[in-house]
């Protein structure tokens, strides 16, 4: 996936929005006001952070070199992840997983 890529995934998700409250150099992505993702634009190495369960971040991490603890992030919640050397398929997968995890949070809080 290419940057363009993943921005417009996680576009297509149900009442995603995107703003920009860090500057310049990163896209934040939300659902319902909280975010599940924050795409770095200027990167030299393109990536993201997103927020995944703790237990599933230590999972991916093991197994791929290409997520990372998130760098400006809770290490714990988020991770970076490399999305040019990773299958799309995976990417859209963590994406929506991010999402659903966030999205039910806000759930539970609203009942």
């Amino acid at each position: 996936m290419n940057i363009e890529e993943v921005r417009e995934y996680s576009l297509s998700l149900p009442e995603v929005t995107e703003d920009m409250p860090f500057g310049d150099d990163n896209i934040v992505f939300r659902i319902n006001g909280k975010i599940f993702l924050c795409l770095c634009l200027n990167a030299v190495e393109p990536h993201f952070a997103t927020k995944l369960r703790p237990e599933r971040n230590e999972e991916l991490r093991e197994q791929l070199e290409w997520v990372r603890p998130a760098w400006h992030w809770n290490k714990k919640h988020w991770s970076d992840i490399y999305y040019e050397h990773i299958d799309g398929r995976c990417v859209k997968e963590w994406i929506t997983e991010a999402y659903n995890l966030v999205e039910s949070k806000n759930k539970r809080k609203s009942k």
